[in-house]
């Protein structure tokens, strides 16, 4: 079977501009990952465990990487899934498959076997790498699964296998000695990386990125943050997200030269004796575990006072919360609302503190595009919320070989249809007030509402299911599955453990089940599922104030 080919199109007059304009500078990942090499040798580059690497060994550790998956049998433009945790093999790992011009396409920890063969499926990967264990799971026992339904996936390679030699698997440390020069330089359009992106039915689809567009985002990223070579960012969610892989991220500290300090778990009590002993000056979370942090540091016996910036981001951070950054931990709050298909934006470090507390930023580039529309498309007055649109110079023009979505997504024009409701203010400033869709924004990841539902509706005892999403302050929202049952209810307890047996990941276990005995129709006995979700989510919050103020 021929593999797909990996495409970004740009249209030429955009590319040029941007070019001409010195956005795109033609820099790689492989030139990229030489030039900080050479300029900040001895600095430390990453921290992780006992581990403390130096961007000359990084770099080393990355080439000798490369030749090795090259000797292994893997090729030029081969795409390999990468699922490594916080842990300093990843920035090793992922660079020697750009010096081997091998394609990452980033999993995150928490995927099973649902999710990781759709990526490996949808990419046509024949590599994948995994981490032995992480936080008592199994990931060997995982691959065993996935390459036994894709014999197309050739080379498992594991970092810190114990395994035996039979297990058909090669330890990272095992790598065959390279067998010949690396390939040559990439072109600077070619594309470096599949990224994944939230599925209307729960599929994820891949965001192929160029090293010309995405290099830009990660060095505006880092102008935009005040990075230096004295900058120690503490990488506390998984690094396989955008937001901690370039917002500015891993990946911008490096281009600073500044150190990256890999945190095993965002918990206050992994994260805080790191930023103690690291002196940590920026970190970025999503709003629930801004909120823990900010409960846990009064109490706390680390000193978190190197702590200067506090970015969070994937979800909507509320003013109330907020405010209260500064006041408890001692540093400026940076707020920052993107995408993984593009469009980043950030309050500025300088910006008054009512900008910082009550909008999600302003987007990185003067190149960036936005529109805010009705439902009709036309453009909304200043304030007023609508959908939000973009396109610009690090946002991509379409999914991979995916036809069907990128027709829902992308309009004639290129511009990328992000599904957030936003509303503008002066100076470009843009507050989020959620999502058009389906999707349920729960703690910064999203979940699809449709395939939660698909799972339900595989158990015996359910006849029907709608996942709506309800507005939950630890998490911004949690995910609620109204259920007819076919006969006797099965215990809600068991219908989620039925889920998660199903190969999900955990975060995509509904929060809370609640038995219906029908759903409401209208007067020819028909209803759209998001009308129905829309119903079910509204009577449900109204019957909760109504129940709250009765008592």
């Amino acid at each position: 079977m021929m593999t797909t080919p990996l495409q970004q199109v740009w249209p030429p007059d955009l590319a040029a501009r941007y070019r001409d304009a010195g956005i795109w500078t033609g820099e790689t990942f492989p030139a990229f990952l030489r030039a900080r090499a050479s300029r900040f040798a001895a600095r430390t580059a990453v921290v992780g465990g006992e581990q403390r690497w130096s961007y000359a060994e990084l770099a080393a550790r990355a080439t000798r990487i490369a030749g090795g998956l090259l000797a292994q049998g893997l090729e030029p433009g081969d795409r390999v899934v990468v699922q490594v945790p916080n842990i300093p093999e990843f920035l090793s790992v992922i660079f020697g498959l750009f010096l081997a011009r091998l394609v990452p396409v980033y999993a995150l920890p928490a995927h099973r076997q649902v999710e990781v063969l759709h990526l490996a499926r949808a990419s046509e990967a024949r590599g994948y790498i995994i981490a032995a264990r992480h936080e008592g799971f199994d990931y060997r026992a995982l691959a065993r699964m996935v390459t036994a339904e894709l014999p197309a996936l050739e080379h498992v390679i594991v970092i810190g296998d114990d395994a035996p030699a039979d297990a058909g698997f090669t330890a990272l440390d095992a790598l065959p000695e390279p067998a010949g020069p690396l390939p040559a330089e990439p072109a600077p359009s070619e594309v470096a990386f599949l990224q994944i992106s939230g599925g209307s039915t729960g599929l994820s689809k891949l965001i192929p990125r160029t090293h010309d567009d995405y290099l830009y985002s990660v060095r505006a990223s880092a102008q935009i943050c005040g990075l230096t070579p004295d900058s120690v960012y503490l990488a506390a969610l998984p690094v396989a997200h955008n937001f901690p892989m370039s917002s500015p991220g891993v990946l911008g500290v490096l281009d600073a030269g500044g150190t990256v300090v890999m945190s095993p778990s965002p918990s206050p009590e992994a994260a805080f004796p790191l930023i103690a002993r690291e002196k940590v000056t920026m970190t970025g979370l999503v709003p629930p575990l801004a909120l823990l942090w900010l409960q846990a540091a009064p109490n706390s016996a680390h000193d978190l006072s190197s702590l200067k910036v506090l970015q969070v981001g994937g979800a909507k951070f509320t003013p109330e919360a907020a405010r209260r950054v500064r006041p408890v931990l001692g540093c400026t709050l940076q707020q920052v609302f993107g995408m993984a298909e593009g469009l980043v934006n950030y309050t500025r470090l300088d910006d008054p503190e009512e900008i910082i507390t009550g909008t999600q930023g302003r987007p990185i580039s003067a190149d960036d595009e936005v529109l805010v529309l009705d439902d009709e498309g036309r453009p909304v007055p200043e304030g007023e919320p609508g959908h939000l649109l973009t396109r610009g110079p690090y946002t991509i023009r379409g999914y991979h070989n995916d036809p069907g979505a990128n027709a829902r997504a992308f309009t004639p024009d290129g511009y990328y249809r992000t599904g957030d409701i936003v509303a503008r203010r002066p100076g470009g400033y843009l507050v989020v007030q959620g999502r058009a869709g389906d999707h349920i924004n729960r703690a910064g990841e999203k979940v699809s509402a449709e395939e939660i539902e698909d799972h339900l509706l595989a158990h015996p005892q359910v006849f029907d299911a709608a996942v709506v999403s309800l507005p939950d302050p630890f998490l911004g929202e949690r995910s609620c599955a109204f259920v007819i049952a076919a006969g006797e209810a099965p215990k809600a307890a068991a219908l989620k453990a039925f889920v998660r047996g199903r190969g999900l990941a955990d975060f995509k276990v509904p929060d809370q089940i609640v038995f219906v005995p029908a759903f409401a129709t209208t007067a020819v006995g028909k209803v759209s599922r998001k009308e129905l979700r829309a119903r079910l989510r509204r009577d449900f919050l109204e019957a909760q104030a109504a129940k709250e103020t009765s008592s």
